[in-house]
């Protein structure tokens, strides 16, 4: 079973007579389609997560993430459950083929079949469909199939052929060559088993056109039930802000101190802040909008054993961490490559196929940080890069890097993980500043002017970026009223232009 294929257009909507709507799919596949994991949470706020259940979860799963969509799981095949299927599937349709060449001929499966088939068909109609709907239940009258089939006239070919000429008007446009290829089966049996098969891929493509055209609802939803829920237990305990107040707090002192400047390092000196960071730092009076940027981005440096952690962000606190991870490899990543290029010359780092294939590289190496110590897996990438790079240079006909500078290479790349280190402070401020802007101007704007050194690294800050931003903008949607209420009393009345809830 192949994935559902990335912005499938719609046909014209319009056709309910002529022709029904062929149904959207959706965009990059989840790892994880499952419903968010538990997460770490305070004992005085257990009970929020008492309140919410598994469906909100996945409404605000859905709400959030525009690229949401459900994939029809596929078992490997060499593994048991896999190889099960694959033999109770061969079976049935061996059965099927047996019982169509017999004489008479049975057909009592494949009445079964066409009965399955036919549901599917309707299921996936439009309700305004009518007309569509009466031809099918016609087509494919179970009553006068199985007369037929009792006096041994059930044409199977002919019904196989109307089932696909209503598939060609049904699927999704991506799905027209598969059914294309089908009209070329002569095997009747081979033919209803590739009618399933792609049948099974429009019944997904439908429901993930179901799921974005109720995204609206189901993200209102969402919002109304958490703040219903945390208003709830707020009644109950009036403590339960404290830990939101402190982290507001503090993102209002750090905006209130002027920030260090830049560490200058000899592969940064002549780096130029760009338009959208000078935009995201300008110096303004305090708005709630600046204090809660400021607390998310508070939020990916939090020290895992702080327990005063906001309460109206427990829920998220785990996509929190993962993001935070995330920044984590970034910041190694486009460390690395900013100290590899400065060895190797902008003539191989103005090859995309070596960045592509050196990204590729300390990406997979970097996982071995997981489980083994830091120095000791820093000291394979350091290695493998150098001799990527010493590689390269002598494929192009370029001078390879001497025994002085490959050694150096190799220390300061070893040395990179270690945050008193000047390019991993320079790119790990810089990221941040990336993901302020993201928050000020949004992640499109914020792309065009990145800070030297992150422009290798786009497509991945683009991805983080985006994550970033559904997770904090959901939360103010949610969590907006509460958060007004305490900035009220944290931001000078004299400071605090007059910011309504729905612009947070």
């Amino acid at each position: 079973m192949t994935d559902v294929e990335e912005n499938v257009p719609l046909k014209d909507p319009g056709d309910a007579e002529s022709g029904p709507c062929k149904p959207e799919t959706s965009g990059p596949t989840r790892e994880d389609m499952s419903s968010p994991k538990d997460h770490p949470f305070l004992l005085s706020v257990t009970g929020l997560i008492d309140t919410v259940n598994d469906v909100s979860k996945l409404s605000k799963e859905i709400g959030m993430n525009h690229d949401f969509h459900m994939e029809e799981k596929v078992l490997p095949p060499s593994s048991l459950e896999g190889r099960v299927k694959e033999t109770m599937h061969n079976a049935f349709w061996d059965h099927l083929e047996e019982q169509l060449l017999a004489i008479p001929p049975d057909f009592s499966c494949a009445l079964e079949l066409l009965r399955e088939i036919k549901e599917i068909l309707l299921s996936l109609l439009l309700p305004r469909q009518n007309r569509l709907r009466s031809e099918i239940e016609e087509a494919l009258d179970m009553n006068l199939l199985k007369q037929e089939a009792e006096h041994g006239a059930l044409n199977v070919p002919h019904l196989s052929k109307y089932i696909l000429n209503m598939m060609t008007l049904l699927c999704a446009p991506v799905r027209d060559e598969a059914v294309q290829k089908l009209e070329n089966i002569t095997d009747p049996v081979r033919l209803l088993r590739g009618i399933f098969q792609v049948l099974g891929l429009m019944k997904m493509d439908m429901v993930n056109y179901t799921i974005r055209s109720l995204q609206p609802q189901l993200q209102e939803r969402s919002v109304q039930c958490e703040r219903a829920k945390f208003q709830e237990l707020l009644n109950k305990q009036s403590s339960l802000l404290d830990h939101t107040t402190k982290w507001l707090t503090r993102a209002v002192a750090d905006l209130s101190t002027p920030p260090p400047s830049c560490p200058d390092t000899p592969n940064s000196s002549s780096v130029v802040c760009p338009s959208p960071s000078e935009a995201a730092n300008s110096p303004e009076p305090l708005s709630p909008k600046m204090v809660l940027s400021q607390g998310f981005l508070n939020l990916l440096l939090w020290h895992p054993e702080d327990e005063e952690f906001p309460e109206t962000l427990l829920m998220d606190r785990a996509q929190l961490q993962e993001l935070e991870a995330q920044l984590r490899q970034l910041t190694i990543l486009a460390s690395v490559l900013l100290v590899a290029s400065s060895f190797s010359g902008s003539v191989l780092f103005g090859s995309p196929q070596f960045v592509d294939k050196l990204k590729r590289i300390t990406k997979a190496l970097m996982e071995e940080l997981k489980s083994r110590p830091e120095e000791e897996a820093m000291l394979t990438v350091s290695e493998q890069v150098s001799q990527e790079i010493h590689q390269s240079l002598q494929n192009m006909g370029l001078a390879a890097l001497s025994s002085d500078n490959t050694a150096s290479l190799i220390g300061e790349l070893q040395n990179i993980t270690k945050k008193e280190n000047c390019v991993h402070s320079v790119i790990g401020q810089r990221i941040h500043l990336f993901l302020k802007c993201c928050l000020v101007l949004g992640v499109q704007r914020s792309l065009l002017d990145l800070p030297g050194g992150l422009t290798l690294i786009e497509a991945e800050l683009a991805e983080l970026g985006q994550k970033f931003v559904s997770l904090t903008h959901h939360n103010q949607q949610v969590f907006g009223p509460f958060y007004m209420e305490i900035l009220k009393t944290l931001i000078p009345p004299a400071q605090a232009p007059e910011t309504e809830v729905g612009s947070l």
